[in-house]
Parts: C-alpha cells; structure tokens; sequence
C-alpha cells in the first residue's frame, strides 16, 4: 500500500485496485520517450499528471477499467483542481496531458473514441511576455553594471565571470531555451559559418546563426576553460568554473537572476533564463524581423506561440502614429 498526499487530501493508492491503468500509464510514457522523443521533463510531468488523476479516480469511483473512464470523471478532477486554487494555465498541461494519454489508447485500440472529446480547456488570461530593454542589454554586453558610479565590471575576468557572461550571451544572442543551453557541445559550433546547432524540443534540431564577436567569445572560454581546469567534462560547451562538469538547470537560473537582481538591469519581477529569451524575440521583432524568421530561430511548432511577441511592435507603431500624425 502506497500513501500518496494529493492536493491537500491523503489518497490511499492500491495498485493491485486499478492495476490496468498503472502500466497502460507506463507504457505510455515509454511510447513518448522512446519513439516520441519527449524530453524527460515531459515525461516526469506527464506521468506525474496521470498518477494524480488515476489516485483521484480510484479514490473517488474505485477500480475503473480505461474504457470506463467518462468525460464526467475528467471534469470533476479538473474541477477539484481549480477549487485547490490551480490556475488555468496549470489545469491546461493536465488537460493536454490526458489527451495525449487517451489519443494514445484509441490508436492502440483500446478506446472508440477519447472521453476527452467533451472536455473544455478553461481560457487562460494571455500575458504579454516580460522583456529587458535594450540599454539594460546593451550594459550586459558591455560588461558594465549600469547602478555603479564606477566603472565597475558586472563580470569578473576569472573562468566565472567568463562562464557567466557566456550564458547571458548565448541566451540573448540565441534565444535558446535553459534546458537548450547546458546540452550544448563544443563541436555544435561551427567556428567558420558562424553557427550554433540546437538540440530542441523532440529532439528536432535547429541552426542558429551567431555573431563573430560571441564566436570569438566561445573560442576563448574554451580555450581558458582547458587552460584553468584540470579535470572537466569532454564535449560540454559550458562548465562549472570549479568542478568541470557540465551545467545544470538550478546554477544557470540562479546565476541570472542574481546578476539581473544585483545589478538592476530589468524592473521586471520574474528574473529568469526565459526572460533572456523573451528578450531575444522581442527586440528581433522591435527592428523588424519576419515572425517566420523568429519561429524558426526559437523552434517553435506553432507561429502562434510566437505571435505574442507582435505586442511590442504594436505599441511602437501607436507611438509612432500620435508623434507622427496631425489628427493623432
């Protein structure tokens, strides 16, 4: 017997009760990981997502087989989801999860047709993304803090600061996303076409172009990065300054949001690795960029998803209309 704490209330989850939907779940999983090619933070969330809907029908309708499973089911966990305070955009994952779960079980013939058919995804609010402007990037780039009276550095010149100034670099000059930028190789960057090749989401890969300044960056952190360390991890693009192993998540996040916080370069309160890629779109779009051209270099599936950096556009062309215009 496992006892599993679920949104405030103790599920008491017997396997051997609903036995069908644990491993169906599981076989699932391996479906996405393995010929899917989900990242395996999709795949933890994902399974995380069934385990708390299966607690949560097992406890509230006992053993029920796949095909017994109804719209109604569905609707009342999501239901106690948002009366636990969830937001919408939280409740959407799950529902996209679910269906992605039961899509999988019609094309193995186990269901006619998916209960998700009949459940309706709660709108989300959509909130412009955050972005740093371009005199606080512009101080970032120039290794300037633009607090200090002095002419103090943001970066410090030991293999650190190099480590650190790379990653703001990389993610403003790229736009990658976190998990993007720690799986990044040496080889990956091609020094004479001045590219950098991307490993996103799917395992689809993408070529990003780069400026000869950040070529010239990356070929001199590798080099003092072989020089400094004795020992670190062969291939990785971008290291530990101490140990030598490759990065991980929580060190790169931290480390932004600690120079973006220090230094006062954004006013913006959710100092993150994404806000560098929020920039990056942004100011792309600012000066003119074809959309099409920014979907491709962020890798998004969807022209949709990118469509939300149009906002800024649009309100430079509203400044533009009431300087520029008689009637305005």
């Amino acid at each position: 017997m496992i006892v599993r704490l679920f949104n405030n209330f103790t599920v008491i989850n017997l396997f051997a009760l609903n036995e069908e939907l644990y491993s169906l779940a599981e076989r699932f999983i391996s479906y996405i990981q393995l010929e899917k090619r989900y990242s395996g933070h999709t795949c933890t969330a994902y399974r995380n997502d069934h385990l708390q809907f299966f607690d949560y029908t097992t406890a509230s309708f006992g053993s029920t087989p796949v095909g017994d499973i109804t719209h109604i089911m569905i609707r009342s966990w999501l239901a106690r989801l948002m009366e636990d305070t969830m937001t919408a955009k939280s409740v959407n994952r799950k529902i996209s999860s679910l269906k992605s779960f039961f899509k999988f079980c019609v094309r193995q013939g186990l269901l006619k047709q998916s209960p998700m058919m009949k459940v309706v995804a709660p709108k989300i609010s959509r909130r412009l993304p955050g972005f740093i402007d371009e005199k606080g990037m512009q101080a970032v780039e120039d290794n300037r803090s633009p607090v200090s009276l002095t002419t103090a550095h943001i970066f410090s010149d030991d293999l650190e600061g190099m480590t650190h100034r790379l990653i703001f670099e990389i993610f403003y000059q790229t736009g990658i996303r976190l998990s993007e930028l720690i799986s990044l190789q040496e080889f990956r960057v091609d020094k004479s076409n001045l590219t950098i090749k991307v490993m996103g989401k799917g395992g689809k890969e993408r070529v990003i172009p780069i400026s000869p300044a950040l070529s010239e960056r990356i070929n001199t952190y590798i080099d003092e990065k072989r020089s400094r360390l004795e020992d670190f991890e062969p291939g990785a693009l971008l290291v530990h300054p101490h140990s030598g192993r490759r990065l991980y998540a929580k060190y790169v996040y931290l480390t932004v949001r600690r120079y973006l916080t220090e230094h006062q370069i954004t006013t913006f309160r959710k100092k993150s690795p994404h806000l560098l890629r929020h920039t990056f779109a942004t100011h792309l779009t600012n000066n003119g960029a074809d959309l099409k051209a920014v979907k491709d270099l962020l890798g998004h599936a969807s022209l949709a998803s990118t469509q939300i950096y149009t906002h800024t556009t649009i309100e430079q062309l509203k400044k533009v209309y009431q300087q520029a215009h008689p009637k305005a």
